[in-house]
């Protein structure tokens, strides 16, 4: 990749597309760092749970883990929704219910807080879309929306908010590896250190949003804690 490519002025177009296009090409070679210190977790993750004991405390009858690798518009965040509410029709309460939804690959923004979006321009480099613009997000559309953002025709207003999914206990878990290597592909096309871009992402985790060894990883810790599988992006 050329220098010059990589420069955020005069041409910022060029730059994000090339930062696009970077992160989407990634191979393994580029995962080569995850075996050494980078895939050593945020203390956040170590209160008040081992990423393990996250999984140990679903306990409810009905159990599913959604995987979301890419922005797929409102669905990641619909569905648990969705789960939560046929499933209190059918007779089982939240209480009854477990739900994790594992923020891998490109996925990963949704677990940060909006002022990354506007620095890192995360819309614009991991394609995902705001709902209420349609155009790259330069914010976290899904936390703490305000009342009436979303609404499913035929439904009606639903509270689909990472925070308002949190409050009928939905878990929320982020990829390590992913924001590892995103990080450095970002940093390296901002000529910025890849350690301290990692520390301010980490740094602006949205709150009770666990970090995980890798998205696969927690993926199949889910399934081996009883958890129906569904892909959601």
């Amino acid at each position: 990749m050329k220098n010059n490519q990589l420069k955020l002025q005069p041409n910022r177009r060029a730059f994000i597309s090339t930062l696009a296009a970077s992160a989407a090409s990634i191979g393994l070679a580029s995962l080569a760092p995850l075996q050494t210190e980078a895939l050593e977790l945020s203390d956040v993750n170590k209160e008040p749970k081992s990423a393990d004991e996250w999984f140990d405390t679903m306990k409810g009858k009905h159990r599913i883990v959604f995987d979301v690798p890419e922005p797929n518009e409102i669905m990641p965040f619909a569905w648990p929704r969705v789960f939560l509410m046929t499933n209190q029709k059918t007779g089982s309460s939240e209480k009854d219910c477990n739900v994790a939804v594992i923020l891998r690959h490109n996925a990963i923004p949704y677990a940060f807080e909006s002022k990354l979006w506007e620095k890192y321009k995360f819309g614009e480099v991991f394609k995902a879309n705001d709902p209420a613009t349609k155009a790259p997000a330069t914010r976290n559309p899904f936390w703490q929306p305000k009342k009436g953002d979303f609404k499913i025709p035929g439904i009606g207003e639903v509270s689909i908010g990472i925070n308002e999914l949190q409050e009928s206990g939905v878990l929320f878990f982020v990829c390590d590896a992913a924001i590892t290597v995103f990080s450095a592909v970002i940093a390296d096309g901002m000529k910025m250190e890849a350690a301290e871009v990692k520390k301010d992402w980490l740094a602006s985790l949205l709150p009770n949003v666990h970090v995980v060894p890798s998205g696969v990883w927690a993926v199949g810790r889910a399934q081996e804690h009883g958890c129906a599988y569904c892909f959601a992006g």
